[in-house]
């Protein structure tokens, strides 16, 4: 029996097709291990003009596309490693040549890498299913649920990081931080200190354990914290600024000054927020020991930068008149025992007053002063008034009018004045208004200046701000 010519070609095509499919199943894995085995010699570059003729034959081989990936991460070049990882994960790895750990991790490290937080953590769950006793999976899924500010989730991945590896510092570093942001103080300290048990030279451990001294208002130990901390590049700035903080809390403006100019002389980034309280701080330090034209150029930095900053565009415009008013720019910044002569001539030539018994007080000077001598009144008794200048940038309060009219009734005295550079609190004024106490404001204060004939400078070049 002869068979037919149709069917004999039939079969041929057939098995000729069943060879080709046949050599290619064995021919493909070949050419996948070959791939392994060039990058695991270093040779990438062979390794990536090979992946990328299979991909272009085979777009669905997915091992190629994770051999391609795998090159592209061993020379450095991840942004094109993701791509290639994120196609295979479309792809599938179900049943396939690919080693699922492995895989997820590397692109787990990728996508946190370039900012996909939200698919990393995708990986690193599944990457917990998949190896249940890896601490550094929970660890990544409590940073990332962090981000996310998932603070309760965040505090079960990374406890349980810590029990599966519990000398670990960065695991305790990390929980220390989301507990002290979750404001559970007494637990972050304690994740703190055993971060610091096992990474001693984490300086940024020090800021956050500084940041909670500092709250708790022990300002000492928490400047001893954050000089630590300024070891670190990232944090130094920020930690500087924090010590700083801690001695203007303590009223020692003079100790801040140190690190808030080394804050200021390590600034890169003239925009960022950390530069800008660096200057700030260090202008309010400035005004306080009265170098106002030092505070002024920090202020007017900061302007140029951001001009709603804090109250910095108010302080400008408070010290505005010193650019060419000689007079308030003695009173704001001389020296105390200049200063108490300023205020002296005030008394003696504006209000006709003798001055007499003038001391320093806190921001400023205080006098008692009595009637001049004529001839009119050579048999009355002279009425003494009890005054007290101010030159502090902050308004006055209540209490401060409460307390010279105390200290003249102690002393038997029964007016007084006050004058101040600033401004007073509508809570002082109510209280003064029926009270024996005179108050003179900055306006008031900067016109009795004006009035006053003191020598002319003999260099005012030298006091231009």
């Amino acid at each position: 029996m002869t068979i037919p010519l149709a069917l004999i070609i039939i079969l041929g095509v057939g098995a000729g097709f069943l060879i080709f499919f046949v050599v290619k199943s064995l021919v493909a894995p070949q050419k996948v291990e070959a791939l392994a085995g060039l990058i695991k010699k270093g040779k990438t570059q062979t390794a990536i003009k090979a992946a990328k003729r299979i991909t272009s034959q085979e777009p669905q081989n997915a091992e190629a596309h994770y051999y391609l990936g795998l090159a592209y991460h061993a020379e450095g070049r991840d942004e094109l490693a993701l791509m290639e990882l994120k196609t295979v994960n479309q792809l599938g790895i179900s049943e396939r040549q690919i080693p699922e750990i492995e895989f997820r991790q590397l692109l787990a490290q990728l996508f946190v890498r370039y900012k996909q937080e939200e698919e990393a953590l995708k990986e690193y769950l599944l990457l917990i299913k998949q190896a249940p006793n890896r601490s550094e999976y929970y660890y990544w899924a409590g940073k990332l649920f962090t981000a996310r500010n998932r603070t309760d989730m965040a505090a079960n991945y990374l406890r349980k990081a810590a029990e599966l590896n519990p000398q670990d510092g960065k695991v305790f570093y990390e929980l220390g931080v989301m507990l002290y942001k979750d404001k559970k103080v007494r637990e972050a300290k304690a994740a703190l200190e055993a971060a610091l048990k096992y990474q001693s030279g984490n300086a940024q451990i020090y800021f956050f354990l500084g940041k909670i001294q500092k709250d708790a208002k022990n300002y000492t130990a928490a400047a001893e914290a954050f000089e630590k901390a300024a070891r670190d590049a990232e944090f130094k700035i920020r930690a500087l600024v924090e010590r700083g903080g801690c001695f203007m809390a303590l009223n020692a403006p003079e100790k801040a000054i140190p690190d808030l100019e080394r804050a200021v002389n390590a600034i890169s980034g003239e925009t960022a927020q950390d530069s800008l309280y660096a200057r700030y701080f260090l202008g309010l330090c400035y005004e306080k020991i009265r170098e106002l034209d030092k505070a002024i150029v920090q202020w007017d930095k900061i302007y140029a930068i951001k001009k709603n900053f804090r109250d910095v565009g108010e302080k400008l415009a408070q010290y505005q008149e010193l650019r060419s008013d000689d007079n308030i720019k003695d009173y704001l910044i001389s020296p105390s025992a200049d200063f108490a002569e300023l205020c002296k001539a005030v008394v003696n030539q504006v209000m006709e007053l003798q001055a007499k018994n003038t001391k320093s007080i806190p921001d400023g000077c205080e006098m008692v002063a009595i009637e001049n001598d004529s001839a009119k009144w050579r048999n009355v008794r002279k009425m003494p008034r009890l005054i007290r200048f101010y030159r502090s940038p902050d308004p006055v309060d209540e209490p401060k009018i409460r307390a010279i009219l105390d200290d003249a009734k102690d002393n038997n005295i029964i007016r007084a004045m006050v004058l101040t550079s600033a401004e007073f609190t509508r809570a002082a004024l109510e209280y003064a208004n029926s009270r024996p106490v005179e108050l003179f404001s900055r306006e008031k204060l900067q016109a009795m200046l004006q009035g006053l004939n003191l020598p002319q400078h003999k260099d005012k070049s030298s006091r231009q701000l």
